[in-house]
């Protein structure tokens, strides 16, 4: 019965100082396109990055410009272009960090 007690108890300490989770990248996207005034439904939002990395990956998008547009058109009626790219940005940074690329193709 000692043993059980002790048992519980280094397993409640364990769990007590055990290190947080990672944030989850959904959250985080959210918290990002809300300092960009970018709002709606947490979901949805990583919804539209999540596909816009698909569409680069399937090649539907071909390149930051049709992104962008493809954002725009899914973005709540009053965001503007710059808020479009700016969420492209940060798709990009939180779902498909590999085709950050595509923004320096448009500074070419």
């Amino acid at each position: 019965m000692k043993r059980s007690i002790a048992g519980i108890a280094l397993t409640a300490a364990a769990l007590a100082f055990a290190a947080p989770a990672a944030a989850d990248p959904d959250t985080v996207f959210a918290a990002e396109l809300h300092a960009y005034g970018i709002y709606g439904q947490r979901d949805y939002n990583a919804w539209i990055g999540k596909i816009s990395c698909k569409r680069l990956r399937n090649n539907v998008d071909h390149n930051a410009n049709d992104s962008a547009k493809f954002i725009f058109d899914q973005l709540q009626r009053g965001s503007t272009t710059e808020q479009a790219w700016l969420f492209l940005g940060a798709a990009l940074r939180t779902y498909c960090p590999d085709k950050l690329p595509i923004l320096d193709d448009v500074t070419r």
